[in-house]
Order: structure tokens, then C-alpha cells, then sequence
């Protein structure tokens, strides 16, 4: 069999601009990249200098997708760093706006870039015209976690409610149970897409992946727990940087991740799923089932499936935590700034993220280090699409390649937050 290069030079129904790059001989890969050439965004440098208040309001700049977990793990590293612990309502707001991010990123995912792959067709736009009913409820159904976004956060793309300590201002309990309606419809609606999604054709192809993610002892994870791995570590948040590290490699204009002594890891919703299965409530578990679904999912492709059942899971979380809610005293706990050195780690649609800041003692920002899920998912990634492509050698290059960009899309990554990674050296002779 003759050498084959495939290359991918833009890849379409992602988040920022990458390509892929992929040589065979013999019906063997010999050289794969994941290549993220967007330019660098330096958040961290941007950080430096600045009050450790902004941090939330700067973060959530990195992206427009999921500014709220970049939002929630800047206040939970500052909060580690001051010593100062959030509960109750203010607790419960910061799970539901969560809730609200997930829903409307997952359904956009799903509905909009992924489920054309399983129906070929080559946009949702296309999709539409055969699918209709489908494309209007993922977008009524995306609609409703921007609701929660919007009367949480303050608005519904980078919201400007977050705080260290808690929120700016709490919603009164009317602004949240306004929503009830819609949720309710949105989960009920979202249980029966998974019916839908259960008749797609599914590659053969699974992988024993090293699965990464926070583990809580009573919930499924957004906010808190502890960072566990199916090949048995159990580590503390600011035990991160033990476990794990940064590497550079020429065709990333974003830093590589990987686990020491261990190599590449999985970060994301079947990591989330695998590793949490139990702190799943009844109906989203059905919903598994109903999929087809056992307690762990090694197959990239059905992390299709998994990210709707995290769906139900968010909708019946939100319904749950309004029903319960009542305005807290004040929307802040009380913070004393200090010099000190804070992580924090939260659930991301994509997968963890974690944050670590060191603070003067004025409160400003002297070090951040940001590691976002695509950056940890990269050398995951061109694992796959070695594996892949092997798997499917004989096809034309053409349905090759559209194989292997779905591959990619199967984690969905968010290009542009890994990017801001990059460090630059400069050698003079």
C-alpha cells in the first residue's frame, strides 16, 4: 500500500481555527498532528499586576462558550488562596449558572455541530431541511441555558454577576422560578432526543483511555471535589502540578498536557461520565440506558450520547435547585485579601479546568497559570486519529478525512482557549 498524507487545513464545526495533518505507509500512521496555529492570546501575562477581583471578569474573556467555567475556577483558586468558603445559596446559584452553561453548550455541540456527522449532512443548516422539529428544540432547549446564564450572570455571554465570594447581586426567587416552565419542557424534551440519538451508526472503536476528572462525595461535578483518574490516582486540587504537566511541541501554538510517568489522558464528558456514573440522578441514568449506555463509555463517538445525558442531568439539576432556592442574606461571603497562592478546578463542558494564582498582599496578581480541556486533550486527540485512521486505511481520501475531522469533533474543542498557553523563547547568538 502506497504512503498517504491527508491534510485538513481548516477544521469546520469547531471552536477556533486548527488542522490536522496525517501521513501513512502502509496502511500504518507514521506521523499524526493536531496542529492549534491560532495565534496566542497571553491571558496570563494579561493577568499580571491586576486585582485578583478581576480575574473573573478577564478570565471569562477566553471564551464566549464557556466563560462561566472560566469564571468559577478564578473565584475557587482566589477563594483557596484567602482561605474563604462559599455554601448554601450562594453555593446552589454557582451549581445553576453551571446548569446553564452546560445546557446551551452540549445542545449546540450536539444538535449543531456533531449530530450532522452521525446524519451526513454537511451543516445543521442542511440538517433542517429533513429535521426540522429537531433543530427548532435544540434551539429552544439552547435558549434555556442561556436564560439561566442571563438572570444568574447578568447576561448571557460573559457574565458580569460573578465575584469572588459569591455574586454581585442575587436573583430574587421569582426572576428563577419564571424559568420552571421552559426547564421542565426542555428536560422532557432532551430524555426523548436521546431515542433519537441512540438509532446513529457507530464506529467500532474503543480505547482504554487514562479518564481524568473531579470526583465530589454526593454530586456529580461541577464546581468541586477532588481530581481522580481511572488508573487510580486520587489527588487534592493543588496536588495538580504533581500529577501532571506542560510540554511544547512544534505544530501547537498551545502547551500539551500529559500525565507524568503516564503519558496522555482524557479529559471531558466520557471521563466525567465514567468516573461519576453513580452521582448521576434516576432520570438521567435512564436516559443512559435508554441510549444503550452501561456505567462507563470508552468509545469517542458516543461521547454524543454522554453529552446529552449530561443534558438531562443539568435540566433536572436546574429545576431542582430552583425549586429549592431562597435569596440569601447578602449574594457575597465576606473576603480578606491576603498574599497567598490559590488553585482551583472546575467541570467545563470540554472537561476540567484549573486555575492557579499567586496574590501580593494589595490583592494583585504576581502568577496565573491556566490549563484549559482542549490543551489536555491534545495529544489524546492525535492518539485517536492514529488509531482511526488505521482502523478505516482503505478508504478514498476523501471519506478519510471526513472521518477523521468527526474524530476531532468528537471532543469538541475549544481551540481558541488553548491557545492563550503558548511561552515564547527567544535565543540570540
Amino acid at each position: 500500500m502506497k504512503s498517504r498524507k491527508i491534510k485538513v487545513a481548516a477544521l469546520a464545526r469547531v471552536e477556533g481555527e486548527g488542522a490536522i495533518y496525517l501521513t501513512m505507509s502502509g496502511g500504518k500512521v507514521t506521523d499524526v498532528k493536531f496542529n492549534i496555529y491560532e495565534p496566542p492570546r497571553f491571558f496570563e501575562a494579561f493577568l499580571r499586576g491586576r486585582a485578583y477581583s478581576e480575574a473573573p471578569d478577564i478570565t471569562a474573556r477566553i471564551c464566549g462558550i464557556c466563560p462561566v467555567a472560566y469564571q468559577m475556577s478564578a473565584v475557587h483558586a482566589m477563594e483557596n488562596a484567602f482561605g474563604v468558603k462559599v455554601d448554601g445559596a450562594i453555593r446552589a446559584l454557582r451549581r445553576l449558572i453551571y446548569c446553564g452553561e452546560w445546557i446551551e453548550s452540549h445542545t449546540l455541540h450536539v444538535f449543531m455541530l456533531h449530530a450532522p456527522d452521525f446524519l451526513g449532512y454537511e451543516s445543521a443548516i442542511h440538517m433542517a431541511k429533513d429535521h426540522s422539529d429537531v433543530v427548532k428544540g435544540a434551539l429552544r432547549l439552547k435558549k434555556i441555558g442561556n436564560a439561566i446564564v442571563t438572570t444568574v450572570g447578568g447576561r448571557e455571554i460573559h457574565p458580569v454577576n460573578v465575584r469572588v465570594g459569591g455574586f454581585y447581586r442575587a436573583p430574587e426567587k421569582k426572576e428563577l422560578t419564571a424559568l420552571l416552565d421552559e426547564l421542565k419542557w426542555g428536560r422532557d424534551w432532551a430524555v426523548a432526543s436521546m431515542k433519537l440519538l441512540a438509532t446513529f451508526t457507530f464506529p467500532d472503536f474503543e480505547r482504554d483511555y487514562n479518564f481524568v476528572a473531579l470526583r465530589h462525595p454526593g454530586e456529580y461535578p461541577f464546581n468541586e471535589g477532588r481530581i481522580v483518574t481511572s488508573s487510580g490516582l486520587d489527588m487534592a486540587v493543588d496536588e495538580y502540578e504533581t500529577h501532571f504537566e506542560e510540554e511544547h511541541v512544534a505544530h501547537s501554538n498551545a502547551l500539551r498536557s500529559t500525565m507524568k510517568g503516564r503519558g496522555a489522558y482524557k479529559v471531558g464528558p466520557l471521563a466525567r461520565y465514567s468516573l461519576n456514573f453513580d452521582r448521576l440522578p434516576q432520570v438521567a441514568q435512564s436516559a443512559a440506558r435508554t441510549a444503550g449506555l452501561g456505567p462507563v463509555v470508552k468509545n469517542p463517538f458516543k461521547s454524543i450520547l454522554v453529552r446529552m445525558v449530561e443534558t438531562v442531568f443539568a435540566l433536572d439539576e436546574a429545576v431542582k435547585t430552583i425549586e429549592g432556592y431562597e435569596k440569601p442574606d447578602a449574594p457575597c461571603m465576606k473576603v480578606e485579601v491576603k498574599a497567598g497562592v490559590g488553585s482551583g478546578c472546575t467541570e467545563a463542558p470540554r472537561g476540567i479546568l484549573w486555575h492557579k494564582y499567586r496574590v501580593d498582599e494589595q490583592g494583585l496578581i504576581r502568577y496565573a497559570k491556566i490549563v484549559p480541556p482542549t490543551s489536555q486533550n491534545q495529544r489524546i486527540i492525535e492518539e485517536d486519529l492514529a488509531g482511526y485512521a488505521e482502523l478505516y486505511a482503505d478508504l478514498p481520501d476523501d471519506k478519510l478525512t471526513w472521518r477523521l475531522e468527526q474524530a476531532v469533533r468528537n471532543y469538541d474543542p475549544c481551540i481558541s482557549c488553548a491557545t492563550h498557553m503558548i511561552r515564547v523563547k527567544v535565543e540570540r547568538e
